[in-house]
């Protein structure tokens, strides 16, 4: 890690274009290569677990382990995935992510960049209270990287990564396989009668994850397979479900003049769920974006990014139960949209910025979010922020066309819509970065169950959802051998009217971690993330939903700094262990009836392996 590097991190989520960390308008952690090298990982689950303001969740069906952003767990589609910026969209629930959590190749990843504000003005819906970009590696040569581990109770891990670089063409593909061992649960539940019923049942997880990337000139090309086994929680029915996903953009960059870029991509994304025991269904939903975006530097102090995208969505869910087949679920749509985002630097310390997407979304009215916001830069250490922005999350084919004799769905739903205030204070050198962040967000039009009707519907609910906290992080190189980081989230909800604690997320998180790495190859480091109970989500029936720590360790020996001459092979032995406490943790299961706990941690795991690699000089 050149210790320069904490001053000159760039990223590109936040405008569509790179930028210094320091000059972006929204609030944003970056997870950068030292950090992913450092603190290991064998799922992507476990490496965003670290990032500040991210909490731990889990849904009923497809998300059983979900990441929510500041407390925000009321949906799984309140966060939209990325890869290269491109959007990794499922429309059929509505936004799940499991799979990429869990079997997304954590090891082809150069960096990650987390925007925890409202993100739709440029990325459209699911945009909602963050932005999660998997940014990719690039290859600068010829190399490859193979490695394998296995545990003492079952577990394994593989990756492999190929990456060659000749002239304009570029090549990048890596690929995960990991199995953890299976894990003995009783979940207990309310039936439909009223009794308590329980099932016994071993959850049995892993995934199967792919990447490509491909480059030349200015035309790109990549794609990516994810794969997910996991369970699914009914009234005290375990069973186990299939959650696949296949992503791909073909990409044109065009330098239209000295001063003005445009890029040009389609992007197609299949999603698809495979429930045969409980709830005995199968769907499957696509999205195809065709969207054109222009950069253009009007002047040294002026820039401007503006663009517009065409979306084709379309889902289909059948059962698959005794009787004949049926159609639960079906519907098609297409949503266009325009936006316009303008930068103005009113002198070398201040910066405005503001934006605005509009957009139409099938039979639903127009909607417009806005964006705006001050940066001002002091000298060359301090950035204030003072940011507010909009954003929506469409509803999906489930919520809008389900007709079950047990669930309806409602065609008449709006999207729900988020507004957002963030004031943040930073400070940057080569070898320390810290911020202070207070949020304030107004979220109305949330899409929820109405189980006081014969059939249960999903509605828009009048009520509206506020959060409200502080959030501070940190992350400091002692030396190039040893480094600190760290960060804490407060945050309470209400509905303005009396109602509070109405999104099971944790009060309190608070994550902190420590490394050591020598230059003679000896790497270790111990990373804990805490997360407080869930107030008033606590369960009788099975394990509540408690504060808990989750220790994890990572360390890496590399035999080739003693053992080998050569610098184009090398060897390492690694060892990953999480969850070193061995505390199972259960947090509360949304669309599961209030009070009701799934299994989601399953307690440690520990995998130690070796890693081998080549590369040419």
């Amino acid at each position: 890690m050149d210790l320069e590097s904490l001053l000159d991190t760039t990223v590109s989520t936040a405008s569509k274009f790179t930028e210094k960390l320091s000059d972006t308008a929204a609030v944003v952690t970056v997870v950068t290569q030292d950090e992913l090298q450092r603190f290991g990982g064998t799922t992507l689950f476990e490496v965003l677990q670290r990032v500040a303001g991210t909490n731990v969740a889990s849904d009923f069906l497809a998300d059983t382990r979900m990441i929510g952003m500041r407390g925000d767990v009321t949906s799984p589609g309140h966060i939209l995935f990325l890869i290269n910026g491109r959007p990794v969209r499922e429309v059929m629930e509505g936004g799940v992510s499991g799979d990429l959590l869990e079997s997304f190749p954590v090891n082809i990843l150069e960096r990650i960049e987390v925007v925890k504000s409202p993100g739709s003005v440029l990325y459209g819906s699911q945009a909602f209270s963050g932005v999660i970009d998997l940014i990719t590696k690039k290859a600068v040569r010829a190399e490859s990287r193979f490695s394998s581990g296995e545990g003492a109770a079952g577990e394994r891990s593989v990756n492999e990564e190929v990456m060659f670089r000749k002239g304009s063409f570029s090549f990048v593909e890596g690929g995960q396989y990991h199995e953890w061992p299976q894990w003995n649960v009783t979940s207990r539940a309310i039936g439909p009668s009223g009794a308590i019923a329980s099932q016994s049942a071993a959850i049995r997880e892993g995934g199967l994850g792919a990447y490509a990337g491909i480059d030349f000139k200015g035309l790109s090309f990549m794609s990516s397979y994810t794969d997910q086994e996991a369970p699914d929680f009914g009234p005290a029915i375990v069973a186990d479900t299939r959650q696949k996903r296949g992503f791909a953009n073909l990409g044109y960059a065009l330098h239209a003049t000295a001063r003005w870029k445009m890029t040009f991509d389609l992007t197609y994304t299949r999603s698809a769920l495979d429930a045969p025991q409980y709830p005995m269904i199968r769907h499957h939903s696509d999205e195809t974006v065709l969207e054109w975006t222009n950069f253009v530097t009007l002047s040294r102090n002026d820039r401007l990014t503006f663009g517009t995208a065409y979306n084709h969505d379309a889902g289909l869910e059948t059962s698959v139960g005794p009787t004949p087949t049926q159609i639960e679920a079906q519907g098609t749509r297409n949503a266009s949209s325009a936006y316009a985002q303008y930068e103005h630097n009113l002198t070398d310390e201040w910066k405005l910025i503001g934006g605005v997407q509009a957009n139409k979304i099938g039979a639903i009215a127009v909607n417009a979010v806005p964006r705006g916001g001050v940066v001002w830069t002091p000298s060359g250490q301090w950035t204030l922020r003072l940011l507010y922005g909009g954003a929506f999350s469409a509803p999906g084919f489930d919520a809008t066309s389900l007709n079950d004799p047990l669930l309806k769905g409602n065609p008449a739903l709006l999207p729900e819509k988020v507004s957002t205030v963030d004031a943040q204070v930073s400070y940057q050198n080569n070898r320390i970065q810290a911020s202070l962040d207070y949020f304030y967000s107004r979220q109305t039009d949330l899409i929820i169950l109405n189980v006081a009707a014969p059939a249960s519907t999903f509605i828009n609910d009048p009520r509206p959802v506020n959060f409200k906290g502080g959030e501070g992080e940190g992350k400091y190189y002692l030396k190039r051998d040893w480094f600190l980081i760290g960060s804490v989230l407060y945050q309470l909800n209400d509905s303005g009217s009396g109602g509070e604690n109405l999104s099971p997320g944790a009060a309190l998180i608070a994550k902190a971690g420590i490394s050591y790495q020598s230059e003679k190859g000896v790497l270790v480091s111990v990373f804990d993330a805490y997360q407080g109970h869930s107030s008033g989500y606590g369960s009788t029936l099975n394990p509540p939903a408690s504060a808990f720590h989750s220790v994890s360790l990572h360390a890496r020996f590399d035999l080739s700094k003693h053992w080998m001459k050569n610098d184009a092979r090398g060897m390492a032995i690694f060892v990953n262990a999480d969850d070193l406490l061995n505390t199972p943790v259960w947090l509360p299961g949304l669309g599961l009836p209030p009070g009701t706990t799934l299994p989601v941690i399953r307690g440690r795991t520990a995998i130690i392996g070796l890693e081998v690699w080549q590369k040419k000089q």
